[in-house]
């Protein structure tokens, strides 16, 4: 039996519905403490994924070259990007309360040409449980030191300590992590796998993290 007119408009709308379903439950839901990471080079704009309750979905993408400005994403703010004038060369970072998700403070350094002194008088107050969220753009490492690196290392870096010459570097850190953090990607600046003349690929990650618990007193 053939469906016609009314009939056949509600079987195509229930296959489009059914289709959308099984897509959404494949590649969508929860994401939980996971890490979710592509390389990628393109310019939409970036939502997260879902994350259970007490977590906070976030975004980062470095920039691409010197010519794209990286992303910093929450929940459903963007915090960093070019849109929002508040992109430079060098290191991209938000501060994020880890008690309440609250944005603290966001701010750019330029590590070629800049003081690296500023980066340090900006990461050593840091209160406990504080979040940093990091995205390189064209250079993040020409004026790092020692006590820079150490800084991002106590953050829960592990790639800091090599960072070199307009290497691409997203990390999410925090102040008081007891261990290293698994929110962070390197791509190193090689001739033979450069994606830009000169620059490596962009870095694009994504996941979930917990709130942390009121402090006591």
């Amino acid at each position: 039996m053939r469906l016609t007119g009314p009939l056949r408009a509600v079987a195509v709308l229930l296959l489009v519905g059914l289709t959308w379903l099984l897509a959404n439950t494949l590649f969508g839901g929860e994401s939980g403490s996971s890490v979710r990471y592509f390389f990628s080079g393109a310019s939409e704009e970036p939502t997260p994924a879902p994350c259970p309750p007490k977590h906070l979905a976030f975004r980062l993408v470095s920039g691409a070259a010197n010519v794209i400005g990286p992303k910093i994403c929450l929940e459903d703010k963007m915090l960093v990007s070019s849109v929002k004038n508040n992109v430079g060369r060098g290191l991209n970072i938000a501060l994020v309360n880890g008690v309440t998700g609250e944005l603290l403070a966001t701010k750019t350094f330029d590590m070629w040409v800049g003081d690296v002194s500023d980066l340090l008088k900006f990461l050593r107050p840091l209160h406990e449980g504080t979040l940093v969220f990091v995205a390189s753009f064209d250079d993040a490492a020409t004026k790092m030191n020692d006590e820079s690196r150490r800084l991002f290392e106590e953050l829960g870096s592990t790639a800091v300590k090599e960072l070199a010459f307009r290497d691409s570097w997203v990390f999410v850190g925090a102040k008081g992590i007891e261990n290293k953090s698994p929110f962070e990607e390197r791509m190193k600046n090689s001739k033979s796998s450069n994606k830009y003349e000169g620059w490596p690929e962009s870095l694009e990650m994504d996941g979930c993290i917990p709130l942390r618990a009121p402090l006591e007193g």
